[in-house]
């Protein structure tokens, strides 16, 4: 397990921060690279790579709603995705994290609610849904509907993924509602986490384990790892936390929120995760400007600092470190 940053691919501060702070593995995020064509793919993981860091992991990028929704368009961009999961594994990246939110990604009601000491911080309060005219009539997307998309997605590019050994990642709904506004959601609880796993045995059917969604859902973040952990399918980590749940979130400093980090951070030790686990969504510090909610980079440094000492105390419990003067 080693900690990575997310980094968009405009070269930038939090690029040499991370290398400062010890951190050499990242997750490309962002947008704007067709990685569905291997020369500009091969680029981009080239410049990762020639700024010092490990490229092992891709994070959304690829247009899939038409796949979610069955919609027309649907045939180009599986086209489009497998075409990225070829390249990819070419080029040595192993994971891909995605979701099935369909039309809506992850949700803020605010990007300026205060928290400690002044800082930003993003929320999410479902009264805004609930009483917007889009949630009023039935919904535009059913729940019905997203599994039997998935399972088609999954039957078409499992058997590509395997074969180029790039594990897929599904992330958590944000928030994990059963609806938002005019659409349902699927990937909201630990039951249809579960399901998701019994679709495909394939270890290439994975997880990602956002632990501030686990938590919105009112589960206990540290046994749910062991429990969607114990066969290997947890594949990528999202290391954050909030106060609330699903109806009202708000995120907060890593060391602030709802759930345990240090049995957190020992179950995936207990389970043997051998994947990269990055700090998600920080409050905006004094002196930044919120230009990217939960994305500025002094929040995530502090962040990476907490992430290292809960580490640290959890190889010297197991024994995996030496203490100091032993």
């Amino acid at each position: 397990m080693k900690i990575a940053m997310c980094l968009f691919p405009e070269i930038d501060g939090k690029w040499h921060y991370a290398l400062q702070m010890g951190v050499t593995e990242a997750v490309a995020i962002g947008g704007g690279v067709p990685i569905w064509e291997y020369l500009p793919a091969a680029r981009l993981v080239k410049k990762y790579q020639d700024f010092g860091f490990n490229l092992t992991t891709f994070e959304g990028w690829l247009p899939m709603d038409h796949i979610k929704r069955g919609t027309e368009g649907i045939e180009a961009e599986t086209e489009q995705f497998i075409a990225a999961i070829r390249n990819l594994g070419a080029l040595g990246v192993k994971c891909f994290c995605y979701s099935w939110m369909a039309k809506y990604s992850w949700i803020r009601t605010s990007f300026s609610k205060q928290t400690r000491g002044g800082a930003l911080t993003t929320a999410y309060d479902d009264e805004v849904s609930t009483s917007s005219p889009e949630y009023q009539g039935p919904p535009i997307i059913t729940e019905a509907k997203l599994w039997e998309t998935l399972e088609r997605f999954l039957e078409k590019v499992l058997p590509i993924c395997e074969k180029e050994g790039v594990m897929l990642a599904m992330h958590p709904d944000d928030p994990p509602l059963k609806r938002v506004f005019g659409t349902e959601r699927i990937m909201n609880s630990v039951d249809n986490f579960e399901r998701l796993l019994r679709l495909s045995p394939s270890k290439a059917n994975g997880i990602t384990l956002c632990q501030a969604n686990f938590a919105a859902m009112n589960a206990d973040v540290p046994a749910t790892i062991r429990k969607l952990g114990a066969d290997g399918r947890i594949h990528f980590a999202h290391f954050r936390d909030i106060v609330g749940d699903a109806h009202h979130i708000t995120e907060t400093f890593h060391d602030a929120g709802k759930t345990d980090m240090y049995e957190a951070m020992k179950a995936y030790y207990d389970v043997g995760f051998a994947g990269v686990m990055r700090p998600d969504h920080a409050p905006v510090m004094w002196g930044e400007d919120n230009s990217e909610p939960g994305y500025m980079p002094l929040g995530r440094l502090f962040a990476v600092g907490y992430m290292k000492g809960l580490m640290e105390g959890v190889e010297k419990e197991l024994g995996l470190r030496a203490r100091p003067n032993a």
